[in-house]
């Protein structure tokens, strides 16, 4: 049994401090993520928390270490209330600011709850958790540490500057914040790579030190700002231009100056070698928010999908599913696939799984109730639907994942080995009629029934209205006719400059229809094949500008006023 499995002692609890990496969730280790689905608080600055809050389990205390004071308190031990949250809620306040984060985190165990002190990169380089452990030790409260990336290496990692090399040279890494002018004088005459980490309004300061301290003021550096997400920044420059490099990048002066940086001095980190190894920068849809007019559960798929490529995808429901009308008819259906009325049952959606799956739960049924019936899939997200479900699809399109594609693969009724002739269709009311008329051509009796009817959804925030509107999105995949006309109606009409990008012919009409300038088709109608199309965009137009030798900008950077705000921000 690991330690994170452990149960807490009944006084004293248990802290794990945690290494929650650099910035990208994805970088958090597997012994971390099991310390966070067993925690009952959790401890952490502001950006850590969003790091390591989607692997927490619902109901978790949060207590955000930014957050401003608070005389609450867990009754009984005087202790800070901490907020119940399940996720997505804000955190609670944390207490005043003369109570140090030690006595926090202990305060937070006691009564044997587990604890996960979250810090960013790797406990054993942060400035303070060394001392939060001593504490704990000397209150006899256990504890354990889980080691995380650190970013002092996994943010070079992420910007393509390798460390080392064959000859295998020294490697030193300078937290300028705290470095004395010792530290600075022995990496000057050093001849290895530098890793200092700084922020971005000191880092031609660190510069300078180097320099003085017997750098050369040509030798190479790169400054990596938000390191491993999709804000990530690099220059690339010497350390005697930094400073003019970062003037011309108009970067400073700003507010957010102060933001951490990892600075690379040293041959490794020459342009040349960085054009090679950037692997990550140059994704083909790096940075690019990308609006997709989907429910979460619909597009999670096509999310992780577009993060691969880079993207930030923001998902807003166009539509919302609500049960028919009249129950009758899926009910009499649902009944007859029971009795065996049904050679076939046909899905053609995620939400026709769902609402099947509903009703066999209102009556008592289980996927069992499929025994002896075949059962098709219009294509991969509703076959997972289904297997999710329990059920194996016997059939789903070899080519097209759509109502055609389903048909060209449909065997046609034949009455010696097929004992029943009729299909079970449940599907959305506003459905086209071609798999029914497909299906009665192939000598098939249809039942098309209404299992659930599409709504407009609310409409989604102002900010996502306005970003919508004003050009804050970069692209927009829409996946249907009614798709365009949904978020058109509930949120207006995307701007000129983002990119619009459609699963088919027939979307691209009703896009065109509503003004908008369709720039991606998908070359078959698949949401996977849409976003490769966005992602192969992506590539070519990121291509044109490296080859024209311009900067490689968003869409969303080409409307007016864009780049002051951006700037801001970075």
């Amino acid at each position: 049994m690991s330690p994170t499995t452990l149960p807490a002692g009944p006084e004293h609890g248990h802290v794990t401090f945690l290494g929650a990496g650099p910035g990208d969730p994805g970088l958090l280790t597997l012994r971390a993520v099991e310390a966070l689905a067993n925690a009952d608080v959790l401890v952490g600055e502001h950006e850590v928390l969003d790091v390591v809050r989607a692997h927490a389990r619902a109901g978790v205390a949060v207590l955000d270490t930014d957050a401003g004071p608070s005389s609450d308190a867990f009754p009984g031990t005087g202790t800070p209330q901490l907020a119940v949250v399940d996720g997505s809620s804000k955190t609670a306040a944390a207490p005043a600011a003369a109570r140090d984060a030690a006595n926090l985190v202990m305060e937070a165990a006691r009564g044997g709850r587990r604890v996960v002190r979250a810090v960013t990169g790797d406990p054993g380089l942060d400035t303070y958790a060394a001392g939060e452990m001593l504490a704990c030790a000397a209150a006899g409260v256990p504890f354990e540490v889980v080691p995380g990336i650190a970013s002092a290496v996994g943010v070079p990692a992420y910007a393509g500057v390798p460390l080392r090399d064959a000859q295998g040279a020294d490697v030193r890494f300078v937290d300028a914040r705290t470095a004395s002018d010792r530290c600075w004088t022995e990496v000057g005459v050093s001849d290895g790579t530098v890793v200092v980490s700084t922020t971005l309004d000191s880092v031609a300061a660190a510069a300078g030190e180097l320099v003085s301290a017997g750098r050369k003021p040509d030798t190479p550096l790169t400054v990596t700002i938000a390191g491993t997400t999709t804000r990530q920044r690099t220059w690339t420059a010497t350390l005697g231009s930094i400073a003019q490099t970062l003037k011309q990048a108009k970067v400073l002066p700003s507010p957010d100056g102060g933001r951490p940086v990892i600075a690379v001095v040293g041959e490794r980190s020459s342009a040349a070698q960085r054009d090679q190894l950037s692997w990550f920068e140059s994704k083909p849809l790096f940075g690019w928010k990308v609006l997709v007019p989907r429910t979460k559960e619909q597009a999670a798929s096509l999310s992780d999908q577009l993060r691969s490529y880079g993207a930030v995808p923001h998902e807003v429901p166009t539509i919302a599913v609500e049960p028919p009308r009249t129950p009758q008819q899926m009910e009499r259906a649902v009944k007859g696939l029971v009795t065996g009325r049904y050679e076939w049952i046909a899905f053609t959606s995620v939400n026709a799984v769902k609402a099947v799956r509903e009703k066999f739960e209102e009556y008592g049924l289980d996927a069992r109730a499929f025994a002896g019936i075949k059962v098709a899939a219009v294509g991969e997200q509703t076959a997972k639907a289904l297997v999710a479900f329990g059920v194996k699809p016997d059939l789903v399109p070899s080519g097209e994942q759509s109502a055609a594609g389903l048909l060209e693969d449909w065997p046609p009724y034949d009455p010696v080995f097929d004992p029943i002739d009729r299909v079970f269709l449940p599907r959305a009311d506003i459905a086209t009629e071609t798999l029914v008329a497909g299906l009665i051509e192939l000598g098939w009796e249809v039942d098309d029934v209404t299992a659930y009817r599409t709504v407009r959804a609310s409409p989604p925030p102002a900010e996502t209205r306005e970003a919508i509107k004003g050009g804050g999105f970069d692209a927009v995949l829409f996946t249907s006719s009614s798709t365009v006309r949904n978020l058109v109606g509930i949120a207006g009409k995307p701007h000129n400059v983002t990119v619009i990008a459609c699963i088919g012919p027939a979307t691209a009409k009703t896009a065109e229809e509503h003004g908008l300038r369709v720039d991606v088709m998908a070359p078959e109608p698949s949401v996977h094949k849409l976003a490769e199309a966005l992602a192969d965009f992506g590539a070519r137009r990121r291509a044109a500008a490296l080859e024209a030798g311009d900067p490689v900008t968003r869409p969303s950077e080409r409307r007016p006023g864009a780049r002051r705000r951006r700037t801001t921000t970075t």
